[in-house]
């Protein structure tokens, strides 16, 4: 408990001074003339004045604060790197040991960790951000409390300017402990330029560096070589030798519409700090420039204007098509080059530029002669290389002149039985159909309940259907007779779809309610032209602000686990389920920028978090160049973890703060007031007893 004297004035400060000035003036007058009683009219002056003031005792019952010692931990993803994590633990372990010797002070911890916001396409990211975190932490330390600050870290701080030491005051000492080792080499791979989209069917151009650090050099001479790999999923696309330092490139095909993720590795150096930074991943968007599509009308239905309307209603659509105009009942012998004005360059299109469209579509095509075996043996071939088609049949499928009686016939799914199958029926989705996404969610088609039992479809019935027996490939809708209706099958690198019926016209025409014709059309092309949303079993994983999204779609069951690898080399796993479509959807936190890999049992994905070069793995090494100004300027110490971790003790604000294997924690004897005593100096009965003495011997010596 400590005391000291404070006024309380009864009256605004300026009367009290009114009434002492003009007071103490005439009472001072009196007394130079010699006047009777005078002193005591000064000495009653001076009582009024002090009892206008009301002087007190106050005394402040003190708590005792303790001094906080603030730890901020460096927890990025370059600590995760040999024993750094290790060494960080038992740093802040040895903290906690060290400072229970002194009872009055607490030691705060504070983390540093990722700052991740999804993929990137610049090439910078935000990096080791200690000054942000030890500004936030501070907030949190009431003033006069802090006694010093101990920095955990490998020295990769990426928001250190040239004057941030001055920023922060001298009031207590910041001391850096580092966590790694003297003299490290570290390897990486730079992507300098990488397009975020490309057009399908064209080269991609990635361009990239070697680096190479050894102690505290960059080595950037030319010279020695790094094996550098490109891979797409788990195929190598192209392996180089690269001179370190020298600037490579790969042209990368992009091969179909949507992301194509490409991963760019670079061999490890012998004695190499990490490998962390020698892979980096790189993701392309292909986009389709014109859609090149080849339609080849066989004879005229009803149905050929539902295909043609449809493909020119896409302006990114660039249509050929190509249509028999004699109907078989009209053989009359005539020859086939009279029956056109202009020659069709079937040449030209099956022979020389077929490799050139996107997809090809027969619609009811009969065999006639028009087009020579040699021209079927060059569209397997095609498909087989990874070209699409599509295949749309009528009666003539069934019949001798059936494009299954052609060489065509091995890149078939279906097997035509000769029968025609002629009554109305409503199209059905078929159980993998449901989980197909082609048909999976198809506008209209019947709901599934609880007991297994579909409800009818919202849609009209068809009236003719050809009958066949599918041998390949999945059988997602049937039609009469639970007859394949629609077919999909891979053949060789290429698709096929057969659509065993030519009454689709009859939903485009809005016969008892239509259909979705353009959309089932729409995604039967687009799968043939491998749209990755598309695919049947797939396993896709992004990195989404601080989410991994993970997606999976399966047409069987696939297994129920996935296993997630995260950048430190840490696996966790997680129990899914698909619902009724095949799918799976997994969202995962992610706390650390790198390279994620998925799998599943069958396929592995990856996802990577942060920029394309994270500031993060841009050099590896553990420095004392970013935190030793601020240590220096605050009277603080910079010390290698490996040199063996520091006493600690407490020091006056006055003296050396850090020393040989010490650092120095300033003792500040803070506190704050719980209670406040008032004594008054002049008691009211007192003050009163006084005053009437004193006027009572003035007022008995001017009597006399």
């Amino acid at each position: 408990m400590m005391g000291e004297l404070a006024l309380t004035p009864l009256l605004p400060w300026p009367a009290i001074v009114t009434f002492a000035v003009i007071s103490l003036g005439l009472s001072g007058a009196g007394v130079a003339r010699g006047g009777a009683g005078a002193l005591w009219r000064l000495f009653a002056a001076f009582v009024i004045i002090a009892a206008l003031l009301d002087p007190r005792l106050v005394r402040e019952d003190r708590e005792p604060q303790s001094d906080v010692v603030l730890a901020l931990v460096d927890r990025t993803a370059s600590q995760s790197i040999g024993e750094r994590r290790a060494r960080t633990s038992k740093a802040v372990a040895h903290l906690h040991d060290q400072l229970k010797r002194f009872p009055e002070t607490e030691l705060r911890v504070a983390t540093v960790r990722d700052t991740v916001s999804g993929p990137a396409t610049s090439s910078d990211g935000e990096g080791t951000l200690v000054m942000r975190g030890l500004r936030h932490a501070l907030r949190g330390v009431p003033a006069g409390r802090l006694s010093g600050v101990v920095v955990v870290s490998d020295g990769q701080v990426h928001d250190v300017s040239g004057d941030v030491a001055e920023e922060f005051s001298k009031a207590a000492p910041v001391h850096v402990l580092l966590s790694g080792d003297r003299d490290e080499k570290d390897r990486r791979i730079v992507v300098e330029q990488a397009p975020a989209y490309g057009l399908v069917g064209k080269d991609a151009v990635i361009r990239y560096r070697i680096e190479e650090r050894a102690g505290a050099k960059v080595r950037d001479t030319l010279g020695d070589l790094a094996h550098v790999t490109l891979r797409r999923d788990d195929k190598a696309l192209s392996a180089v030798e690269t001179p370190i330092g020298r600037s490579g490139s790969f042209k990368v095909p992009l091969t179909h519409a949507g992301p194509t993720v490409l991963t760019l590795e670079v061999a490890p150096v012998e004695g190499e700090l990490s490998k962390v930074n020698n892979k980096t991943l790189v993701t392309i968007n292909g986009v389709r420039d014109r859609l090149r599509v080849l339609l080849v009308s066989g004879q005229p239905h009803a149905g050929e204007r539902t295909w043609r309307n449809l493909l020119k209603a896409d302006p990114a659509v660039d249509l050929v098509h190509f249509t028999i105009l004699r109907p078989p009942e009209k053989d009359d012998f005539t020859p086939l080059k009279e029956l056109s004005l202009i020659a069709f360059p079937t040449h030209e299109l099956f022979e020389l530029k077929l490799k050139e469209f996107d997809l090809v579509v027969f619609d009811r095509y009969v065999v006639r002669d028009v087009l020579p075996p040699s021209y079927f043996r060059n569209i397997d071939d095609y498909v087989k290389g990874g070209g699409a088609l599509m295949l749309s049949v009528g009666p003539e499928y069934a019949g001798e002149r059936s494009l299954f009686n052609t060489p065509l016939g091995r890149v078939l799914p279906v097997v035509p039985t000769g029968e025609v199958l002629k009554a109305g029926f409503l199209p059905m989705v078929t159980k993998v159909g449901r989980r197909h996404p082609v048909t999976g969610n198809l506008p209209g088609q019947g709901i599934v309940g609880r007991d297994g039992s579909v409800a009818r479809p919202k849609w009209g019935r068809w009236f003719r259907q050809i009958e066949t027996a599918a041998r390949a490939g999945h059988t997602l809708m049937q039609g009469a007779s639970s007859r394949p209706l629609l077919v999909l099958n891979r053949y060789g690198e290429g698709r096929v779809v057969a659509m065993l019926s030519d009454h689709i016209w009859l939903w485009a025409r809005g016969y008892e309610g239509g259909g979705p014709y353009a959309e089932l059309l729409r995604r039967s092309a687009h799968w043939l032209m491998k749209e990755p949303d598309l695919e049947e079993e797939t396993l896709r994983a992004e990195v989404q602000g601080d989410k991994l999204i993970i997606q999976r779609r399966s047409l069987t069951e696939a297994p129920g686990e996935i296993t997630i690898s995260n950048p430190d080399g840490s696996k966790t796993k997680h129990v899914v389920k698909a619902d009724r479509h095949g799918l799976v959807r997994l969202e995962v936190p992610v706390e650390a920028i790198g390279l994620y890999r998925i799998n599943d049992g069958r396929r592995e994905a990856l996802a990577a978090s942060g920029a394309i070069n994270p500031v993060e793995f841009a050099d590896l090494r553990t420095t004392e160049h970013a935190l030793s100004p601020l240590a220096k300027h605050t009277g603080g110490r910079l010390r290698w973890i490996s040199d063996g971790l520091p006493d600690i003790r407490m020091v006056r604000a006055d003296r050396d703060r850090a020393g040989k294997g010490w650092f120095g924690m300033i003792k500040n004897r803070a506190y704050v007031v719980i209670g406040v005593t008032q004594t008054p100096l002049l008691p009211p009965l007192a003050l009163i007893v006084l005053l009437l003495a004193v006027i009572m011997v003035v007022w008995w010596r001017e009597g006399r």
